[in-house]
């Protein structure tokens, strides 16, 4: 029995994935589900765990400061885990309107596997000292020796490069 486009679809976040997984003939992109959908379960979990654990902690505490800072923590948590699916969701929408474009799909896997390696970036920026490797390296020297601040830099930037090529490539 053949399925027509609408039983194929997805309906939200996780039917998107493996239609995604489905839809797209690359293989790069088809790896790139597998891996930035555990990431995005992971990062989502230790952000929802860690949440639980400032919640606990700032329970005694009154409105104010820790009520804008709980919502902050959600802020970024989900600053870090919406950019590791927008790939597959870019791709599953892509094939849902009927194009099927291994290069979009390439680009994209592409795109993702950069904002994972910035994610990892940004988290050697912004390590403290007293958690910093010694003999690390001469790469993860310079970046220890950048303001801490900066950490974001590399995550946002290629945030923002993934909707620009989604701009381009559509």
């Amino acid at each position: 029995m053949s399925e027509s486009v609408e039983d194929r679809s997805y309906s939200g976040l996780f039917g998107a994935f493996p239609y995604a997984f489905r839809s797209s003939r690359s293989r790069l992109f088809r790896l790139y589900v597998f891996v930035g959908g555990f990431l995005a379960f992971a990062v989502g979990a230790l952000f929802s765990l860690a949440l639980v654990v400032l919640l606990g902690g700032t329970s005694g505490a009154g409105a104010g400061t820790f009520t804008f800072v709980r919502s902050l923590f959600i802020v970024v948590g989900l600053f870090a885990v919406a950019p590791l699916v927008a790939p597959v969701l870019f791709v599953a929408r892509h094939h849902r309107h009927g194009t099927d474009d291994v290069r979009y799909d390439r680009w994209f896997a592409l795109s993702g596997f950069l904002f994972i390696c910035s994610l990892y970036l940004g988290a050697v920026i912004t390590t403290p000292p007293d958690q910093q490797a010694a003999n690390a390296g001469v790469l993860a020297d310079v970046l220890y020796a950048l303001p801490r601040p900066l950490g974001v830099v590399p995550p946002l930037a290629v945030a923002t490069g993934m909707y620009l090529l989604h701009r381009r490539l559509r």
